[in-house]
Parts: structure tokens; C-alpha cells; sequence
């Protein structure tokens, strides 16, 4: 794919529009019909769009703030933006107005281009607060006739501007696009602020776009993929899988409808390009075990027994390893009784390529999906990097390593175990804090990622847990949180948990539990309840969950260096925690400081020789108002399992 002098987004997208013009581009749900916009189309858009902008004062170096679901208008602002040489800066669409504010106020964004009126209507609760801010865009007007439009203006109406614009001035379009370079800077993306306020990555478009092709070429992606882009426009991931990849490669991009009918939408779509974090995969499979608790006798036991030659053979198979004959003849079958239909389900029918990252994904939910001949991969990966910084090789894929560094990707493991990096995709800077910068990133383009790992026999690198997290206990052993609490996550029943034990004697541990999944199997065990809290605080709820942290405690006295570490006392929380009350960051990461300071009476409550403990929380509902949950949380003791002994 010739790409000399593609070096920023608008000319690829004009050679794109030149190259694929009538090939499909990006999609998006609208009233239950998929509407779709060509290359050439998008390319047109984008060009009005631009001339609209420049004609409402937008000019090089200005910053567009973008906010709201995945919408091709707004993936549409991105490239107008950075056609005039300005940048945009997504923010995260549920995000609350106060943390829109300190977006709108760090970035300097003085547009803002938002879907709706939920958005318009956060931006105008704030404006007071940004005097740089001089004018706001919106895409969908329904609900807002009888606004103030002194400072708001339709996407339309700044379209047919630009429409007039160009009319009169013809060149003006491509002049400015032309004046781009690879080395100016593309985009503002914020970190999730896991121990503080979020911090601004500056990545130029060579950042990105080398990235992007290297990604393309290591996996044959061509304009005949397609994904679904249902992730947060504002996170790196969809940043380089949606935008930046579709612009190299010329794949389709479809937008569902709403987050509600994401899965629906993608059993329509059928996208052969998908990522998804962990947690989409889980709920994905708890889904299909639930469905099939209450299938037929005879499906159950077909569906077992297929499932059972899939573990078999689907993995070797996938990788080119040798099969036998027979376990051929009984996958081919059950390809068409069980595994078509299953992925079809799924909406992974034509899936060829899946990623999964961010957290770790449980052992026998990675085999599942690659038993059934879906090639998911793990990558390891940072905003700083613009994604990639290990991948998995095809045939070299393993569900306890994150991979091989990427193409182009130099990796070192410094003396005190953390990750380092170096690759055209790290970053320029983090905007306007030169102090943050030069703690991450060195004078020679290394970057420190604040993760303990290592290589493996295999040259595959595993990730243990955040540097800076890992601790000890009293007795000298090793803790390592974030490596407890995602193999408690890897169980069906639990959503969330957080470990504690850094300077203690022992781990303990909060625990969330999966509503739907603990919901569905207190309705088949009979098991009444009204609401969440209820349902967390029943004896039979901490029965089940204990089973699943007994297990975590069998696998970890198999781990020399974290037997240590087995749970001893946990509990189940009274609420989901979540990111609106400050105890997850907007990509769902566990702030952990946060919540041992919050919840602290729970903490001292679990390393005392109390058995309950009453507390009192307060919580945000999704109108503003405030409220508190009350309740006396059940504390349940574990006995140990033994250390492995050394062979």
C-alpha cells in the first residue's frame, strides 16, 4: 500500500477518497437502519466541515474538544481539525461537567463540537468556568429549540458555511492540508488519572500512523475488514483501531445505534476486526452459559460434548499444529452444530483478528474463544505508546504473556523489574508539564511505564502489576494487587475486587459481584432479592463468591513467590463501585488509594477479629443528586492452602 508522503490524516484521507471513493468508510445505526458514508463522501464532509470551521475562526494550533458516543460526525471533527491544523481533544462522552471542565481548561480548547444534548447541556453548565471557549458545535438538535444559540451553532448550518466557503475559495482546503507535517502534533488524549488528575498525552500523527501500518502490516488488515467502534472515542485503543487503522487500510467503521444495542448491532455487522477488554469477552461467555442453564437436555449435552473436542483441537488447529483425523472430522461437525451458531450469537461469525488488553483475561475464557477458531490475541499497550507495545505473534499465543514487543519496539526490564520502552509511536509530551514528562520519558525516548514484568524462556513478556503497587507483607513476601484481583475477576460471579496487604500480615479483599450473572443464579436456585445490596449481603451470595476465592487461593500456593499472598478474610461491598463516586477511573480502572481511604473503616475492620461492620456510603445517582447506601457487611474468614512443595 503506497503511503510516501501520507504523513497526517487529511492526505491520507484524500488519497483514500481517491483510492477506495466508493468503497464503504463508516456506518452508523440511525432509527434501526444502518446508514452508510463512502470514502469520497467522508472525504466531503470533512472538507465542509473544515471550511465551516475556518470560517467560524478556527485556525492552526486552535484545540476542538469532542464529546460524545461513537458517531461519524464526530470522528468527522477529528480529521476537519486537523485539516486546518488545529487539534482535537476527545474527552470521555460520561464524563461528569466538572470533569469536562478540567479537559476544556488544560487543553485550551476553545470549540467544542458535542453529539447531543446531554453534552451541550454539560458544556453550558461550565462554560462560565472556560473563557477560552468561545463557540459550541452540536450534531443532534433534538431538545434544544429553545436554547441560547448566541454561542451555539449546528452542525449543519456549519457545514453549508464551509459549502459557501469553498465555492469562493476552492484551493483553500487542500492548501491547508497540505501544510501538515508527520512531526505535528495530531491529538490530545487524557490519561484515566488512576492517582490523580489526568494528564494530557501529546501524540503527532507519525506517533500514530507508523503505529497504525505497523499493526496493518504485521496483520494483513485490508479495506475489506470491518470493526464495530463502540469504545470511548477518548481512549487511546479506538483512537489507533477506528480511526487511524480505517484511514491506512481503508476498512469500514460502524457505529451502533447506543451503548444498549452494541451487541445486537454486532451480530448485524459481523465485524472481522474487534477489540474488546476483557470484561466484553467474560460477559460475553456468561451470557452464552447462562442461555444454555436453561436450553434442552439434549442441547446442553451436545453443547458439552462439542465443547469438549473444541478444547481438544480448536486451539492446535488455529495455531497449525497437528490434529487428528478424527478430532478433524468431529470439530468440522461441530462447526456446524455448535460453534457456527455459538459465534453467530456472539456476533463474531466473520471475526478473523480480536485483541484483548488492559486488564488480564482468565486463562479458560482466552482458550474458549480460540478453541472455537477465533484468533484472539493479548497485547500490552499505553497511551504514552499509542497502543502497541508487545503483541502475540500468530502461533505464539499464550494466555499468561502479553507478547513479543511490537514492530519497531524496543523493550528493556530495568534493575528493579519495571517495563521500559522505545518506539515511533512514544509520545511528544504530556501538554504543558514538563516535570511529568521528564519523569516518564528520558532524553533517549524511553519510556517508563510504572509496570513490574519479565521475559520468559519463551522471550514473551509478562506483566505482573503496577511497579509502584507491588508490596510486602510483614513477613518479607511479595503482594501484588492487581494480579490478586484480576484472578478473581477472571470468575463469572465477580466484577470487581480490590486486595489489600501491603505492610500487613495477610490479603483481603472487597468484592463486587456481578449483578447479572449472581442474578441469574439466584433465580434458578430460588433465591429471592430486590435490589443489589440485597442481593450482595445474602449468605448463599458469599457461599458462591467464597468458592471462587478459595480457588484463587489454590492457584496462588502453586506460586512460590505469592503463596504468601492467599486471601484470608474478604467481603462482598453493598455497592458496584464506580467511576462517578471516584472509585474507578473512566476506563473502569480500580483506584485503589481512593477507595482504601474511603472505605478504611471496612479496611481495619477486615484485618481486626471483628465479623461484620456496619457502614454508611455516599453515592451519586445518574440525575446529580446525591444519596448514602447503609448496611452491616458480613466478614468471612478463609483457611489457607498449603505451599507447593519444590520438586
Amino acid at each position: 500500500m503506497p503511503t510516501e508522503g501520507l504523513d497526517t490524516f487529511p492526505k491520507l484521507l484524500l488519497d483514500r477518497a481517491r483510492r477506495f471513493g466508493d468503497r464503504p468508510a463508516i456506518r452508523e445505526k440511525d432509527y434501526g437502519i444502518w446508514q452508510t458514508w463512502t470514502w469520497r463522501q467522508v472525504e466531503e464532509e470533512v472538507r465542509m466541515l473544515a471550511c465551516g470551521l475556518a470560517v467560524r475562526g478556527f485556525k492552526r494550533g486552535d484545540k476542538l474538544a469532542i464529546i460524545g458516543d461513537n458517531r461519524p460526525r464526530l470522528y468527522c471533527g477529528m480529521a476537519a481539525a486537523q485539516a486546518l491544523g488545529g487539534v482535537p481533544v476527545p474527552a470521555y462522552q460520561d464524563a461528569v461537567a466538572e470533569e469536562l471542565q478540567y479537559v476544556l481548561e488544560h487543553a485550551e480548547a476553545s470549540f467544542v463540537l458535542a453529539e447531543d444534548q446531554e453534552q451541550v447541556d454539560k458544556v453550558i453548565e461550565v462554560h462560565d468556568r472556560c473563557p477560552q471557549l468561545t463557540q459550541v458545535i452540536f450534531d443532534d438538535s433534538r431538545g434544544m429549540r429553545n436554547y441560547d444559540r448566541s454561542q451555539l451553532q449546528d452542525f449543519d448550518t456549519v457545514q453549508k458555511q464551509g459549502r459557501d466557503f469553498a465555492a469562493q475559495n476552492p484551493d483553500f482546503y487542500e492548501e491547508q492540508v497540505n501544510q501538515g507535517k508527520g512531526s505535528d502534533v495530531a491529538i490530545f488524549l487524557y490519561t484515566s488519572g488512576t492517582t490523580g488528575r489526568p494528564k494530557g498525552v501529546v501524540l503527532t500523527h507519525d506517533n500514530v500512523l507508523i503505529t497504525a501500518r505497523n499493526g496493518v502490516e504485521l496483520e494483513g488488515l485490508n479495506e475489506h475488514d470491518e470493526i464495530l467502534a463502540y469504545l470511548p472515542m477518548a481512549w487511546v485503543g479506538d483512537h489507533l483501531f477506528s480511526y487511524a487503522q480505517s484511514y491506512v487500510s481503508g476498512f469500514c467503521v460502524s457505529c451502533p445505534e447506543s451503548g444498549a444495542t452494541v451487541m445486537q448491532d454486532m451480530r448485524e455487522i459481523g465485524p472481522t476486526y474487534v477489540f474488546a477488554p476483557p470484561r466484553i469477552f467474560e460477559n460475553l461467555l456468561t451470557t452464552v452459559m447462562i442461555r444454555m442453564e436453561d436450553a434442552a437436555k439434549i442441547k446442553q449435552r451436545m453443547f458439552h460434548y462439542f465443547m469438549g473436542v473444541a478444547r481438544r483441537a480448536g486451539s492446535s488447529m488455529l495455531d497449525g499444529k497437528e490434529v487428528s483425523l478424527k478430532d478433524r472430522l468431529l470439530y468440522a461437525l461441530g462447526r456446524l452444530l455448535v460453534y457456527g451458531p455459538l459465534k453467530d450469537t456472539m456476533g463474531l461469525s466473520r471475526t478473523r483478528l480480536a485483541y484483548t488488553a488492559g486488564e488480564a483475561i482468565g486463562p479458560d475464557i482466552f482458550q474458549f474463544y480460540r478453541s472455537l477458531g477465533i484468533n484472539v490475541k493479548q497485547l500490552y499497550g499505553q497511551t504514552e505508546a499509542a497502543v502497541f507495545v508487545t503483541i502475540q505473534p500468530n502461533g505464539e499465543v499464550f494466555p499468561d504473556t502479553v507478547g513479543k514487543p511490537a514492530t519497531d519496539v524496543e523493550i528493556k526490564i530495568t534493575d528493579n523489574g519495571e517495563v521500559v520502552y522505545r518506539s515511533p509511536g512514544v509520545f511528544k509530551e504530556y501538554f504543558k508539564d514538563p516535570d511529568a514528562t521528564a519523569q516518564t520519558k528520558t532524553e533517549d525516548g524511553w519510556v517508563h511505564t510504572g509496570d513490574a514484568g519479565f521475559f520468559d524462556e519463551r522471550g514473551h513478556i509478562k506483566i505482573i502489576d503496577r511497579a509502584k503497587d507491588v508490596g510486602k507483607l510483614n513477613d518479607g513476601s511479595m503482594f501484588a494487587p492487581k494480579y490478586i484481583e484480576n484472578k478473581l475477576k477472571f470468575f463469572a460471579y465477580i466484577r470487581e475486587a480490590v486486595a489489600f496487604g501491603d505492610g500487613r500480615d495477610f490479603c483481603t479483599t472487597f468484592i463486587n459481584i456481578d449483578l447479572e450473572a449472581v442474578g441469574n443464579w439466584a433465580e434458578r436456585s430460588n433465591i429471592s432479592y430486590s435490589s443489589y445490596q440485597e442481593l450482595a449481603a445474602r449468605p448463599e451470595t458469599y457461599d458462591l463468591i467464597q468458592e471462587s476465592v478459595e480457588q484463587v487461593n489454590r492457584d496462588l500456593a502453586q506460586d512460590p513467590k505469592l503463596a504468601k499472598s492467599q486471601i484470608r478474610r474478604f467481603l462482598v461491598l453493598q455497592k458496584e463501585l464506580d467511576a462517578d463516586d471516584g472509585e474507578l477511573t473512566r476506563t473502569r480502572k480500580v483506584r485503589r488509594g481512593h477507595i482504601a481511604e474511603k472505605y478504611a473503616v471496612l479496611v481495619d475492620a477486615l484485618y481486626s477479629d471483628q465479623t461484620s461492620c456496619y457502614i454508611e456510603t455516599q453515592v451519586k445517582f445518574e440525575d446529580g443528586r446525591t444519596g448514602k447506601i447503609a448496611g452491616e457487611l458480613e466478614i468471612r474468614d478463609l483457611s489457607g492452602v498449603k505451599m507447593k512443595r519444590a520438586s
